[in-house]
């Protein structure tokens, strides 16, 4: 029987040992999709205690802790900070085979040097430990991020941010801070948020947004404004992604209707974020960015509970609409224009891995290498099952090689052990094959693909100077 966590956690083979540790193990972290706060970056923020840098937001663990049986009250209510972080450590042995239950472990011992699994019977010892570490000067939020050799970090914004928190850790740090342009409200027209976001926008362009033409030139400008911040990448959260064609002018027609309070059908909702969606894209690939779309979350399901705590707080799911057809044709009709930018597709729903894995290979071209990405296992797929069967399938209908690896996807600064549990399952996987002999023990070739995986690929594809 093998210790848990021990230096070959995950890796079953001689060639994954090698592989992880001569190759994997060293590699910096790009890390192109993360919900970090770039204030608390430029704050240099300090935690008080474990439940700040840990439970505070943490959606993950307020679901596990929930289908535990734990109170709200030790979730996100009025329970003090130790009372929360004991409610989370005695539900901590409960969650085998989860990867909440490694995640926690690891992030233990890479950051504060505890190997004693986290229970009701050591959360005293270790939170006391655990504190004391964080009160060190070195243990602040770039102290987190230098531990964890981090290059590149790309939040997620909102396309109003005046990004000054961006803007000032020009230089400052090792790793470089970036924005990532976020514009899902403009886009979902039918929703409540919208027509405050267009005022926020007509605050921060100093226009009156009271035309179509005028809303998509102040998106314009603003793409111009992130672009000069250092952003490459965009990011678009859908259920499906949508496509109906129409002319300019009967969008333009369908925004003055929802100017005027009313609700849109459901074929002008389409027709809209279809338009919408494509003239920005367009503009992403004007200026070489990135365009991440992530397909099939059900969100915000518990009306309740959304009431009470708002978005993000551990009640979205999984979709299951058909997603092929209209994927196809938006990229498509993009391709035709020669205007489809670098694209990234992430499904929730593994039942669309081939759909995505298939979808990818349609709309390629030889710059860069892996123009369009399947990527990585997305948060109901950030497990080895999940990460295994993304990987598996780039394999059976791509070139992984090509493949630009992992993102955090978190608002933990402890979150980079995903990195590493990442690299594991990559290496163990690869492993498999050479033992296996569906693949000749090449060291170098090997190494290079790991290497390339892990870290360079994305400095290649996302075009950022590391």
């Amino acid at each position: 029987m093998k210790p848990f966590l021990h230096e070959d956690f995950l890796l079953a083979t001689k060639t994954a040992k090698l592989l992880y540790e001569k190759y994997a193990k060293r590699m910096p972290i790009f890390d192109y999709h993360c919900h970090l706060d770039p204030k608390e970056i430029y704050d240099d923020h300090a935690y008080n205690n474990l439940t700040e840098v840990w439970l505070n937001g943490d959606h993950y663990k307020w679901r596990a802790m929930r289908m535990g049986g734990v109170d709200e009250k030790y979730i996100t209510g009025n329970a003090d900070d130790y009372e929360k972080f004991l409610a989370w450590a005695k539900t901590v042995p409960y969650i085998i085979g989860n990867p909440l239950y490694h995640w926690t472990h690891l992030e233990l011992r890479t950051y504060f040097d505890i190997d004693e699994p986290l229970n009701a019977h050591s959360a005293q010892d270790i939170w006391h430990k655990a504190n004391a570490m964080l009160g060190r000067d070195d243990f602040g939020v770039r102290g987190l991020i230098k531990r964890s050799n981090v290059k590149v970090i790309c939040t997620t914004d909102d396309p109003t941010d005046d990004l000054v928190y961006h803007k000032g850790l020009k230089g400052q740090i090792q790793a470089r801070v970036l924005p990532t342009f976020r514009p899902d409200k403009f886009v979902d027209i039918n929703k409540p948020a919208f027509i405050p976001f267009v005022e926020k926008l007509e605050a921060a362009s100093g226009t009156k947004l009271d035309t179509y033409d005028k809303l998509l030139e102040a998106l314009s400008k603003r793409i111009e404004y992130f672009h000069d911040a250092g952003c490459r990448i965009s990011d678009h959260s859908v259920d499906f992604v949508p496509y109906a064609e129409a002319a300019y002018e009967e969008i333009a027609q369908i925004y003055q209707s929802k100017l005027t309070g009313r609700q849109i059908c459901e074929n002008d909702e389409l027709k809209y974020k279809t338009f919408t969606l494509s003239f920005l894209a367009k503009e992403y690939a004007k200026h070489d960015w990135t365009f991440q779309i992530h397909i099939g979350a059900l969100r915000n399901n518990n009306t309740r509970m959304f009431e009470k705590l708002g978005a993000d707080a551990g009640f979205d799911s999984i979709n299951d609409l058909q997603i092929a057809q209209p994927l196809s044709r938006f990229l498509d009709s993009l391709e035709r224009e020669n205007k489809l930018p670098k694209t990234i597709l992430y499904t929730l729903n593994p039942k669309d891995n081939y759909v995505l894995g298939a979808m990818v290979g349609n709309f390629q071209s030889s710059r860069p290498a892996g123009k369009i990405q399947f990527g990585s296992g997305w948060w109901f797929n950030d497990n080895i099952d999940g990460m295994v069967a993304q990987m598996r399938t780039v394999a059976n209908l791509g070139v992984l090689s090509k493949f630009i690896g992992m993102n955090t996807d978190s608002r933990s600064f402890l979150s980079y052990t995903r990195h590493e549990y990442f690299r594991r399952i990559l290496c163990n996987l690869i492993g498999d094959w050479v033992e296996r002999g569906e693949y000749p023990n090449d060291e170098d070739t090997l190494g290079n693909i790991v290497m390339d995986i892990c870290y360079n690929n994305a400095v290649k594809y996302f075009g950022i100077e590391v």
